[in-house]
């Protein structure tokens, strides 16, 4: 499932090509894709034709556009699940066999698709929070802002990190703590921070609390720079062009392979109907206490 930088590439591909452009025709092409709009596909059409799209907002793994004209209160709101996509093609472009949506502009250019294989992703048009500027749905209002917001207070994330009464890696996953790092940036920030997946949160240091957020910006922003990580065509940017950080990777998905700080083979566990990466030499099994 694309992760914090993925989404991020996507936005700013949408903020760079449909921001200020009106709607002319909207066409759903399979119901699943616009599940999330309560009233079905004909609201879904109905309320985003004739509307200005505004410039796309995230937040963790969610991607908004606020909507201006007819539009106004509203925003379209996407996640893009495990194989969703949405690219920016010209109007000649064959459909793509896994076409669901697609937004004509009144322009007449470029036109915006959502294709999705699994059809686990989807679109909806949401009613904003009142008086927010950059129009954030009201059903993602209670997910935590995420390290690249500049509004992110690290003081704050790390003090509830700490109290917290779970381990470090489930905790980085949680969407109302921090929003936007999912498997493969837990893994990756967890090995820089030499911190075990499993050891309880409650036991981390203020500096070991700050040393892990501080892995987790790094290595999304790393991410970012080369357009976020792809292990296959399901994701892409809005120009259909893949990420290339995978190259990068210094636990995920290298079960076997040395790691590059002390070269003990990386090993891979089961973890939450996952997987987790890590060096047993550096990332330390967390030792459990005995009663008494």
């Amino acid at each position: 499932m694309p992760e914090l930088p993925e989404v991020e590439v996507v936005r700013r591909g949408l903020a760079n090509w449909v921001a200020g452009r009106t709607v002319a025709d909207v066409q759903v092409l399979h119901p699943r894709a616009v599940r999330r709009q309560p009233a079905g596909a004909a609201d879904f059409t109905a309320r985003l034709t004739g509307t200005t799209l505004g410039t796309a907002q995230r937040r963790g793994k969610y991607l908004w556009v606020p909507l201006a004209g007819s539009g106004a209160g509203f925003s379209l709101i996407g996640h893009l699940g495990m194989s969703g996509q949405l690219l920016v093609q010209d109007p000649s472009v064959p459909d793509e066999t896994h076409l669901r949506v697609r937004l004509r502009f009144a322009d007449g250019g470029r036109e915006l698709r959502f294709v999705d294989q699994r059809t686990f992703g989807g679109l909806a048009v949401e009613e904003a929070e009142d008086g927010d500027p950059e129009g954030t749905p009201l059903s993602i209002a209670h997910i935590a802002r995420d390290p690249l917001d500049p509004r992110f207070d690290d003081v704050a994330f790390a003090a509830a990190l700490r109290a917290k009464r779970t381990t470090v890696k489930r905790a980085l996953l949680d969407q109302t703590l921090i929003s936007g790092v999912g498997n493969i940036y837990a893994d990756e920030a967890l090995w820089r921070s030499r911190l075990h997946y499993d050891r309880p949160t409650a036991t981390l240091t203020r500096p070991q609390a700050a040393e892990l957020l501080a892995n987790a910006r790094e290595v999304m922003t790393a991410a970012l720079a080369v357009g976020g990580t792809s292990f296959d065509s399901l994701y892409v940017n809005v120009n259909g062009e893949s990420g290339y950080f995978s190259r990068d990777l210094d636990a995920y998905g290298r079960e076997h392979e040395p790691c590059r700080r002390c070269g003990t083979p990386i090993r891979r566990a089961a973890w939450m109907n996952r997987s987790s990466y890590f060096c047993p030499r550096c990332q330390r099994v967390p030792r459990v206490r005995s009663g008494g």
